[in-house]
């Protein structure tokens, strides 16, 4: 575990060279508490407990899948991000800093819109009424949240912002706090049931979308990767280490790791936008089908039944069912239609 050195570290008492090389024990073993995020974890934990009681008590039925994903997949990256060995050498190493940021920026929104939080919302409640408001609209509008992402994560590595953060404590919460914010601006109206995003920008458009996100999330890695300007070069150059890469070699390792992350994420985020798809249009299917039953039934009954004494061989027989209510491959006579009909 950390020492009780490392958190008087964070306060900016100790210089960072006192803390031991970073090895593959540390990686796993040192942790950090940091308050600010694990009340932002608690108070998103129980907030999401809370919907899912209430969605049981009124009877529905919640995947379990989803609040798996929500409390491991996004609350635990959240944790990992902020206090894990990450945090604890993230002013001594870019490259765990890079990591960081990644986890804030992809794979935690990606985990907690898998949760769909906003289904759990009350339907007249400030969270609903806070994403039907203009401004967020305008934040998750397609093409306007993959540009923020972006234009935030340069905006972090190629100005002062990230070397303020490293010697400031409340810039640093400020810029998590922005990276996970943006993130779940892309992320939540790609993956969530809700209607987030305009009529025109069905399933198929998503994944488009996503598709292109993720060449635009390749860009910052690429980017770091090949610049010739050290990210906060003057920050790391004045905290010299005698254990790790140098710096040059820090910075190419953080990039290559941005973009390892950034593409490792692309494809199951891909995946996941064409198994909504799939979805939608599986319950679109069975609504259809549905409500063809229900005319086909309601004209079958609305046909009075002849009485014995009317029926006769000359009697006509009764009308069939109008074809347009019934499924296309009963009344398809080519080819398809066949197979399809013996195939039922």
């Amino acid at each position: 575990m950390v020492a009780s050195s490392l958190a008087t570290q964070r306060a900016g008492a100790p210089h960072p060279t006192a803390l031991p090389e970073l090895t593959g024990a540390r990686y796993f073993d040192d942790w950090r508490l940091d308050a600010v995020a694990l009340t932002v974890v608690v108070l998103l934990g129980v907030a999401y407990g809370l919907g899912v009681r209430r969605k049981r008590r009124a009877g529905e039925r919640w995947p379990l899948w989803r609040t798996a994903a929500f409390y491991v997949l996004g609350l635990g990256t959240l944790v990992v991000a902020t206090m894990s060995s990450l945090a604890v050498y993230d002013r001594v190493l870019f490259w765990p800093a890079a990591v960081q940021n990644i986890l804030l920026d992809l794979f935690a929104p990606l985990g907690l819109a898998l949760g769909d939080p906003l289904a759990l919302a009350a339907p007249d409640g400030r969270l609903r009424r806070a994403f039907s408001g203009r401004a967020v609209r305008l934040l998750m509008y397609p093409l306007v949240s993959s540009v923020l992402v972006l234009a935030s994560e340069l905006t972090i590595y190629f100005t002062p912002y990230f070397s303020t953060a490293l010697g400031n404590g409340l810039v640093l919460q400020l810029m998590h706090l922005q990276l996970l914010l943006t993130g779940c601006l892309f992320v939540l109206p790609m993956l969530s049931r809700q209607d987030l995003l305009p009529s025109w920008c069905g399933h198929p458009v998503r994944a488009a979308l996503v598709f292109f996100d993720g060449l635009f999330d390749s860009v910052p890695g690429i980017v770091v990767m090949t610049s010739g300007t050290l990210v906060a070069g003057h920050w790391y150059a004045a905290h010299p280490r005698t254990w790790g890469p140098s710096v040059q070699h820090d910075q190419l390792l953080g990039g290559g790791l941005m973009l390892t992350l950034a593409e490792l994420v692309a494809l199951p985020f891909l995946i996941l936008v064409f198994f909504e798809w799939w979805r939608a249009e599986r319950e679109k299917t069975a609504e259809l089908d549905a409500r063809l039953d229900r005319e086909a039934l309601a004209a079958a009954t609305a046909v009075p039944a002849p009485s014995a004494a009317q029926a006769s061989p000359a009697s006509p027989a009764a009308p069939p069912v109008p074809e347009m209510t019934r499924p296309w491959w009963e009344t398809d006579q080519g080819e398809v239609g066949e197979r399809m009909r013996r195939g039922r």
